[in-house]
């Protein structure tokens, strides 16, 4: 059974209310209202007295407890005003029981009977969608650096999540977000983690960038700031029927292709590069990749260079024709599997002007001397040529 007895008292003015007919029914109400006025003016005094005499106490309270902890001042005379104060405690504490039975006797009016649930009102209004600057791609750069350098954590969670309604309420509560630099964020993490192997990781990231990228879609489409569209595409997408789903979820996978074919392309770019980086810390002095020589070299000079003897590298090249010697042994100094020794004579130099002496020419072209033409192979000292 209902209890209505609550009802009973309450003080409203109604237009059917007896009075007396010499008594202006407009003007009772408003004594009757003005002398409300006055009681709840008078009760919300008495609350505020009694709310600053309990602020007082407490104050007072505090100080004499805290002076009888450090014991200063006399010990006696603390504890009766300790007690004194108590005592107006619990004094404040009957007259606010008093306030409190008053309240609960006072009768409701239309000032008391409802409390306001919200003072104004919000009325969404369409936000228009703010124009494309003319930035050069330097200052495009400048900025997502500085995007990436503010929001990397914030772009990360949303990244990671999997409700729709977790990553609604994740953009609303932060739509600085909601923008053309995250979902470029989102397409380099997933690249870096499918490059990483971490494959399932990389196919949750680019379904939230296919999400962005179609609330991103429908502001355009709707010539609106894309913050706008996060509530309309999330909504849909829940609510969705199978053709537009089977959109998203292509989408989503064509995204997916194109991300594992591009972390391919930069992987080779990079072992490209690494093999660049490896063949010019190889190179030699003369600027020739000893790899590349030593392949190119006749199989009687590999043999010499591989068993690394150098009394056979000598006879090997008095056995070559000169040309032929000088080609080839100018190409291992350039290359570095050859150092000529700084007193030695260079292999590559011109050759010899003609002497006096046919005998000595033709002695010192067909058997070299050790002390004035012996180059040092590479890790091996001058001793060992000696």
């Amino acid at each position: 059974m209902v209890d209505y007895s609550k009802w009973k008292n309450i003080e409203i003015s109604d237009d059917e209310d007896d009075t007396h007919p010499n008594i202006d029914k407009a003007s009772l109400f408003r004594w009757r209202h003005q002398a409300r006025v006055e009681r709840m003016a008078e009760y919300d005094k008495e609350k505020e007295d009694l709310k600053r005499k309990r602020q007082s106490y407490q104050a007072r309270l505090m100080d004499v407890k805290e002076r009888i902890s450090k014991k200063d001042g006399d010990e006696a005379a603390l504890k009766i005003e300790l007690t004194k104060i108590e005592n107006d405690g619990k004094e404040l504490d009957r007259l606010e029981n008093d306030i409190k039975k008053k309240e609960k006797k006072t009768p409701w009016n239309v000032d008391t009977i409802s409390k306001p649930g919200f003072e104004k009102t919000v009325i969404n209004k369409k936000v228009p969608r703010q124009p494309e600057e003319n930035l050069t791609e330097e200052e495009r750069g400048q900025l997502m650096k500085e995007f990436v350098k503010a929001n990397e954590t914030l772009c990360k969670q949303y990244g990671m999540m999997r409700k729709y309604d977790d990553s609604k309420r994740f953009l609303q509560d932060h739509p600085e977000l909601v923008g053309e630099n995250t979902a470029n964020y989102l397409v380099i993490w997933s690249i870096n983690l499918q490059m990483e192997e971490k494959h399932e990781l990389m196919a949750h990231v680019a379904h939230q960038c296919i999400c962005m990228q179609y609330i991103l879609e429908l502001a355009k489409q709707l010539d609106v700031d894309p913050r706008s569209c996060v509530s309309s595409f999330f909504t849909k997408i829940q609510q969705c029927g199978p053709e537009y789903r089977q959109q998203f979820e292509s989408e989503i996978e064509a995204f997916k292709g194109r991300i594992e074919k591009r972390a391919q392309e930069k992987l080779d770019e990079a072992i490209a590069q690494a093999e660049a980086e490896e063949r010019e810390a190889r190179m030699g002095p003369g600027g020739l990749d000893p790899a590349d020589v030593f392949e190119s070299l006749p199989d009687e000079l590999k043999s010499c260079f591989e068993s690394r003897d150098i009394e056979l590298l000598q006879k090997t090249i008095a056995t070559m024709p000169v040309d032929q010697a000088k080609y080839h042994m100018k190409r291992c100094v350039d290359s570095g599997l050859w150092v000529p020794n700084a007193a030695d004579v260079d292999l590559c130099t011109d050759e010899p002007e003609d002497k006096s002496d046919d005998k000595e020419k033709s002695d010192s072209s067909a058997s070299p001397d050790k002390s004035s033409e012996e180059p040092i192979y590479a890790g091996v000292s001058t001793e060992d040529v000696d």
